[in-house]
């Protein structure tokens, strides 16, 4: 398959974490995170964002989600968030289902809320009638691409805490915000009084495995019983743990969402001038959004997979991964001209 600017999960496995995989493939290990591997990637985490916070390994960032929502949350509790949001929009309903909330999206601007947003759905308290507001869901960076900035981030939980909320940061693409932030991840978390953030790694060069991370030891209470009971509790957690102890040795993922983050810059500029296409959002971290001519798009896209992001506006996202090079996107913007210039010699 030609170079896909689809998703940056439809990469491949970075070199250092398939040789962590391969490395930790050897003898016998204790099941179920009682493992030496999953021991080490508790205790760099830790380190990160001091030892009162709790880490737990699951498949994927729809559990990582999920459950962390889960364990903030009872069903008669609503969760606010974008109308943007991943779990909002692509997580076919599994938030509502498992959590038994009800989700609450709400007015955005390049995939960011605002403290007056979030207040206008913090109503209802002590009446029986209404679901009753308990957190607060972000994603940082958005699922446009753009970024919260630290005074953001506080003044939203600052203000879930005024009502005895909780802020969580569906952190999918984490390492992409902290290196285009120029910022340690728990500077723009924890230390922004997030309580519980989705740390991702598999759109960064990971094969597997996310981790859910609390700041709060009661909202960590149960997790584990949480886990076990949804199937996101891995009996060979020593191969997500060694792949986080890789990832996160020496700042490889803010390495390689470095790259992801300068490719797509390059896409961005690579672009301007070309009259057709019109960029929409801010390019911040590795996800470039614009609008082109149906016809143009269309038959771009049958060289060079990507999402239609917006069919009603033919809005489309370019997304750059770990292992884009300026190689596949010179051959990409080509491949446009060349369209363009077919299209309009007809």
């Amino acid at each position: 398959m030609i170079h896909s600017f689809g998703s940056d999960n439809h990469s491949g496995v970075a070199p250092e974490i398939m040789e962590a995989i391969s490395k930790a493939n050897t003898g016998f290990s204790i099941a179920y995170g009682q493992d030496d591997f999953t021991l080490k990637a508790q205790e760099i985490f830790k380190k990160m964002f001091g030892k009162d916070s709790s880490v737990f390994f699951v498949f994927n960032g729809t559990g990582a989600n999920i459950l962390a929502l889960k364990a903030m949350t009872n069903s008669h509790n609503s969760i606010l968030c974008p109308e943007t949001a991943h779990i909002n929009v692509d997580e076919c309903g599994a938030p509502e289902k498992l959590t038994g909330c009800k989700l609450i999206p709400l007015p955005q601007k390049d995939g960011k809320v605002t403290c007056d947003t979030v207040k206008k759905e913090l109503k209802g308290f002590g009446f029986q009638h209404h679901s009753q507001p308990k957190v607060l869901s972000i994603s940082q960076p958005t699922e446009l691409g753009t970024l919260y900035t630290k005074e953001e981030i506080s003044s939203l939980a600052q203000l879930m805490h005024s009502v005895d909320g909780y802020l969580h940061i569906d952190g999918s693409r984490i390492s992409n915000a902290s290196a285009a932030l120029g910022m340690k991840i728990e500077e723009f978390t924890k230390d922004c009084g997030a309580d519980a953030l989705s740390f991702g790694g598999t759109k960064n060069g990971m094969m597997i495995g996310e981790a859910v991370l609390f700041f709060k030891k009661e909202l960590a209470q149960n997790f584990m019983y949480i886990r076990k009971q949804a199937a996101q509790l891995y009996s060979k957690n020593r191969f997500i743990a060694a792949q986080f102890v890789a990832f996160l040795n020496n700042d490889l993922n803010i390495r390689l969402a470095t790259h992801s983050n300068d490719m797509a810059k390059y896409l961005e500029k690579s672009l301007s001038g070309i009259k057709e296409v019109k960029i929409t959002r801010p390019v911040q971290t590795n996800a470039v959004f614009a609008i082109l001519p149906r016809e143009i798009a269309s038959r771009l896209n049958e060289k060079h997979y990507f999402y239609v992001w917006d069919e009603f506006s033919g809005e489309v996202r370019w997304m750059c991964s770990f292992n884009t090079t300026k190689k596949d996107i010179d051959l990409f913007v080509s491949d446009l001209k060349d369209i363009i210039n077919s299209i309009d010699n007809l």
